[in-house]
């Protein structure tokens, strides 16, 4: 384990050569950055792999590293890192505080952006020194997500005192740390779900509705908008927004309404008149759509 310096509770603001790594989780995460941190010259000690897919994720990316129990994986490990899922990783923390499984001076490390250092309290007060790093990526658990490493951002969130320490980390599997108050972590993972997942569901329901509209490879159809789109929209913001919201075209969005609402699905509509109102405020509050202009849109959108 990392010993601590006499008279100080957390010293280290540098990563010592080489951590001895222990990977609490080989998922589609866990044995990727296993695999990253061995490749910044760590070594990855033991590992813990549940099911079936996820030995064979450490026995391809981990290979010769022994799949452990939790509690003896972590003896004798500078770094703990915990890649589990999100509602998992306070009882298991719970969990290896009681049974004091865990040595003072180990880093911790998780992985899950709904938390921060914080969640790690219980082995903090044992004398763990806590990390927050969560890679904004999605990961296939395959080889191929070590490239894809490469500039990729990190939230981090750490305590002060070993910030450093966290960039640190983040920089030598080639990514870019990006720091996230401790308060502001669980919007911070909300807007990224906003973004990524729910663009995702956006994508597919869009292929759905053109498949029952009859047209051919919709797929086809679509990716160069929504390319441009994205693009537009990292670019210029609200600005880029085109369509009848902004032009205030209410009878096309009755219209919309109305062949939407005749589909088996009610959530088509009830999706289409949220998103619709608030690309109108956000038109209005960019100064692409008047008030004025706005009023009978909100009005069919049923915001009056």
């Amino acid at each position: 384990m990392v010993t601590q310096e006499a008279g100080s509770d957390m010293p280290w603001t540098e990563i010592p050569a080489r951590l001895d790594v222990a990977v609490i989780g080989t998922g589609r995460v866990g044995s990727v950055l296993g695999a990253a941190l061995k490749h910044a010259g760590h070594r990855i000690v033991s590992c813990t792999a549940i099911s079936d897919v996820s030995q064979l994720r450490a026995q391809s990316l981990l290979p010769g590293v022994p799949i452990k129990q939790i509690d003896e994986a972590l003896q004798d490990c500078d770094l703990a890192l915990f890649a589990v899922p999100d509602d998992v990783l306070p009882t298991l923390i719970d969990g290896i505080a009681t049974t004091k499984s865990i040595s003072p001076g180990t880093f911790v490390v998780h992985t899950a952006g709904r938390f921060a250092d914080d969640v790690f309290d219980p082995l903090t007060t044992l004398g763990c020194l806590p990390l927050a790093l969560h890679p904004v990526m999605t990961f296939t658990g395959t080889s191929v997500d070590l490239n894809r490493l490469a500039g990729c951002p990190f939230g981090v969130t750490a305590p002060e005192p070993i910030r450093a320490v966290a960039e640190a980390l983040v920089v030598e599997i080639g990514g870019d740390p990006v720091w996230v108050p401790r308060d502001a972590r669980v919007l911070y993972h909300a807007a990224l779900a906003f973004g990524s997942n729910y663009l995702m569901t956006l994508v597919n329901e869009t292929v759905d509705l053109l498949a029952s509209a009859g047209v051919e490879n919709p797929t086809d159809l679509i990716a160069p908008l929504l390319s441009a789109s994205l693009d537009n929209a990292l670019r210029d913001g609200d600005q880029a927004l085109t369509g009848p919201i902004v032009r205030g075209d209410a009878a096309t969005v009755v219209a919309h309404l109305r062949a939407l609402e005749n589909l088996d699905n009610p959530l088509d509509a009830q999706t289409y008149r949220i998103l619709a109102r608030l690309s109108a405020q956000r038109a209005i509050d960019s100064g692409r759509l008047s008030p004025v202009q706005a009023s009978e849109l909100l009005h069919v959108l049923g915001n009056d």
